[in-house]
């Protein structure tokens, strides 16, 4: 049976990655690939509940949320029951994994965000998941300006906790996940999302050549 692959989506809000991930499972799938598409925090029972407390906050919990070290561990166990449930048998059986964010949105989000050190969130992510990385982190890149705009089109009903941080925090993120991008060019395959949706998936496609053996 031949070994599955693994592919992430990472970037900021409004970056367009659960646009590009369903275009490229399309795309996959017309290559008679089986693809399992799924999101970070969520993709298990047990994780899309995290994922609730997460973004949502605790039933009668009306301050400021959970602190960044509790973030980052209710992230990793997240992280960890979709990893042993759903993405290492989906990559078992020979299918291709197509995630909507995974470790590098921790390290970006409550590590250049929230302060804390990469070395503590790569620890959790080796005690919870056993350090499984992907394939190929597809991170998507776009202007502030584009996905102020993307997402004054999409939070018609509001944002949740983390996407409604001030600009300073997500100005962190993105520049955190930038320097990912440049201390790890192997891992990393850096896309512009500025333009169309389809435009942003043709350089998907060509970031994915070698994996699909079409380079």
């Amino acid at each position: 049976m031949t070994k599955g692959r693994f592919i992430a989506l990472e970037g900021g809000e409004g970056a367009g990655k659960s646009t590009q991930a369903r275009l490229l499972a399309d795309v996959l799938r017309a290559r008679g690939i089986d693809v399992v598409v799924t999101r970070e925090p969520g993709g298990t029972p047990g994780a899309e509940a995290i994922r609730k407390l997460l973004l949502e906050g605790a039933p009668g919990d009306e301050g400021a949320g959970w602190n960044p070290r509790a973030e980052a561990l209710l992230f990793a166990a997240a992280r960890s029951d979709h990893v042993e449930q759903l993405i290492r048998p989906a990559i078992a059986r020979g299918a291709w994994v197509v995630c909507d964010r995974f470790l590098d949105s921790s390290r970006a989000y409550q590590g250049g965000g929230g302060g804390l050190s990469d070395a503590d969130i790569t620890a959790l992510h080796a005690i919870g998941s056993e350090g499984l990385l992907p394939d190929l982190t597809l991170l998507i890149e776009v202007s502030p300006e584009i996905a102020a705009a993307r997402l004054a089109l999409r939070d018609t009903d509001g944002t949740d906790r983390i996407g409604g941080r001030d600009t300073a925090y997500h100005a962190r993120v993105a520049q955190a996940f930038s320097a990912f991008a440049e201390r790890e060019p192997g891992r990393f395959a850096r896309i512009d999302g500025n333009g169309t949706p389809q435009e942003t998936q043709a350089r998907v496609q060509a970031a994915l050549a070698p994996l699909l053996g079409t380079a």
